[in-house]
């Protein structure tokens, strides 16, 4: 593509680059229009002598079609397109579920020059009809080649986004307290631990409270597990502050192993990530330690941990560990 300045007669069949406003100031003409015979009398009434004008090569790609074959490689599972327009598409969640990002292939696409992807944040829970990103291309038209480049690039990770769709609809929940303490815990941990799982489409199957003693931890969570649940949160009168501390102890003797304990997020530096072996053959079943904030309704470190776990996402310790980047919430 290259720009040149023509008389009208010979801008006929390319593409304006500018807006053009008649003697009110209202625009007569818009940018990216695609100048046509009929249009030469209304050029010659507004007194037009010259247009800057794109004129494209053979092996050019307008830009709405350019915008549409960059959608198709970017959008992924989970994901949908708007139609193009001035060369630009929307991307949308088709269902709830967190965000995933291939960063890479985003900064591929990006590198090539005229194309540019703009997306939210990776593993943020959205809701259907969310924009996750936007897709422009800044040039009136880019070559073929650079566009297969970039479209290669997207192709190749099966969707550079993709909403993974919530999955987990069963969990179980174990409130470690002690007996004076029983009803705060009950009247101010419980409710807002059902609350986040309801709101993610789960349901809270069943719950044990049990003294802070790891023997009753390890006997409630091979009670749950029996139950075919497929995620457990672990809660209580006070966050684990060990790994020697009656949470990951009971975890080890019920058979379980801790993937982390303690993550760069504030609020909830004391969460623990845990797995047991599944009811089902060549399953595992996932143990959120869930710190003391998550009595609070305010975004901490349950919120995003909670919809990968329930997207069924096996999370691990530099899974945790990368959240530093972004972590101060509050």
């Amino acid at each position: 593509m290259r720009l040149e300045l023509l008389p009208p007669e010979l801008a006929v069949g390319h593409i304006l680059c500018h807006n053009l406003a008649d003697a009110q100031g209202r625009k007569a003409f818009a940018k990216g229009r695609v100048l046509r015979p009929e249009d030469l009398p209304r050029l010659r009434e507004l007194g037009v002598a010259a247009l800057r004008v794109a004129l494209l090569a053979p092996n050019d790609v307008r830009e709405d079609e350019a915008a549409a074959r960059l959608a198709a490689a970017v959008a992924g599972p989970g994901v949908s397109a708007t139609p193009a327009h001035s060369g630009r598409v929307n991307l949308r969640a088709e269902q709830a579920g967190p965000l995933l990002v291939d960063a890479a292939a985003l900064l591929a696409i990006n590198e090539v020059d005229g194309l540019t992807v703009a997306t939210l944040a990776r593993h943020q829970l959205v809701r259907p009809g969310r924009t996750l990103a936007t897709i422009k291309v800044i040039p009136f038209a880019v070559p073929e080649a650079e566009l297969a480049r970039a479209e290669a690039a997207g192709r190749a990770t099966g969707g550079v986004l993709q909403v993974r769709p919530l999955l987990v609809q069963r969990v179980g929940v174990i409130l470690v307290s002690s007996l004076a303490a029983r009803l705060r815990v009950e009247r101010g941990v419980y409710p807002a631990i059902e609350a986040r799982v309801v709101a993610l489409g789960g349901a809270v199957a069943a719950r044990r409270m049990v003294a802070p003693a790891e023997a009753e931890v390890a006997a409630a969570l091979g009670e749950l597990r029996a139950l075919g649940l497929e995620l457990i949160i672990v809660a209580g009168e006070t966050s684990v502050v060990d790994m020697d501390d009656v949470t990951p102890r009971g975890i080890v003797l019920a058979g379980g192993r801790v993937e982390h304990y303690g993550a760069p997020v504030e609020p909830g530096n004391l969460l623990l990530l845990a797995y047991l072996e599944g009811s089902r053959p060549n399953t595992v079943l996932p143990v959120l330690g869930a710190p003391g904030c998550v009595r609070s309704r305010d975004a901490n470190i349950v919120d995003l941990l909670l919809p990968r776990l329930m997207a069924g996402e096996a999370l691990r310790r530099h899974d945790i560990v990368a959240l530093g980047h972004g972590g101060l919430l509050g």
